[in-house]
């Protein structure tokens, strides 16, 4: 598929009647929740009931992901051996070793395909434009393939190397490397969305990447194609919790207008 079908398959989309109105938000509701989440490193003994996990889970299902590819899995590690074994894995720190609950979030570059395909089998089970379903059909293996040997690779960066010279074009992902950042990008946004609803949920969360990311990935018995891209401790946090303020550096030194 080339630029110009890309454009016009975008373009198609665009043209739907799909229509679904924005539903009302409180700002000060998102605004509490956001502002109230914090880095726990210690909790106490309470524990969080299951619907909890289950509904936040929920919530991080439906995180954007780029071409709704839905490249992230969540490992709710319950059995205490398995516990056991990842508390140490992540070098046995409090927020670990305290938590109620431990969910490892990891990022998969080998599923596309499979979910490519469920995602097509649905669209045209509902009808969907022949756009969309040429979009999974034609541009996803030409955009996340790597061909034999990787040699598809290879064929893209050439390609938009010289393409890009003269005219905009989409660069990636065009290698294994870029492929692993897509799959991460969308894994730390579901991981997000995780933990605001755990805050939301009136429980408090640590994103932790102190971890034998090796150890913890035979532990949960993770394929070659999939990445831990963090462990997530769950508890309610413990009056010392909190290590100190929220510190923030100067927000200038990371807003920019141009």
């Amino acid at each position: 598929m080339s630029l110009d079908d890309f454009k016009n398959v975008m373009n198609d989309l665009s043209k739907n009647d799909y229509e679904e109105k924005a539903g009302e938000c409180s700002w000060d509701d998102f605004k509490r929740v956001v502002t109230s989440r914090r880095s726990v490193r210690v909790y106490d003994k309470t524990k969080v009931p299951e619907s909890v996990i289950h509904e936040a889970i929920d919530m991080a299902l439906i995180a954007p992901t780029s071409s709704n590819l839905q490249q992230t899995e969540f490992y709710w590690v319950r059995t205490p051996a398995l516990r056991e074994k990842l508390v140490t894995y992540c070098l046995s720190q409090p927020a670990a070793a305290t938590a109620a609950e431990l969910i490892v979030v990891v990022a998969r570059t080998d599923t596309w395909r499979r979910n490519a395909a469920a995602v097509i089998r649905q669209l045209k089970d509902s009808g969907a434009p022949r756009a969309a379903i040429s979009y999974y059909e034609r541009l996803v293996p030409l955009a996340y393939g790597r061909g034999p040997l990787g040699l598809l690779n290879l064929a893209k960066r050439v390609y938009f190397r010289f393409k890009g010279m003269y005219s905009i074009t989409p660069r990636e992902p065009r290698s294994t490397a870029d492929l692993r950042v897509w799959a991460h990008k969308s894994a730390a946004l579901a991981a997000e969305n995780f933990m605001l609803a755990i805050r939301a949920k009136g429980y408090d969360s640590c994103p932790m990447e102190g971890h034998d990311s090796h150890r913890v990935k035979c532990l949960i018995g993770l394929p070659r194609g999939a990445e831990v891209n963090m462990v997530i401790s769950v508890g309610r946090r413990a009056s010392s919790g909190v290590y100190g303020p929220r510190m923030r550096l100067e927000r200038k030194l990371f807003v920019f207008e141009l």
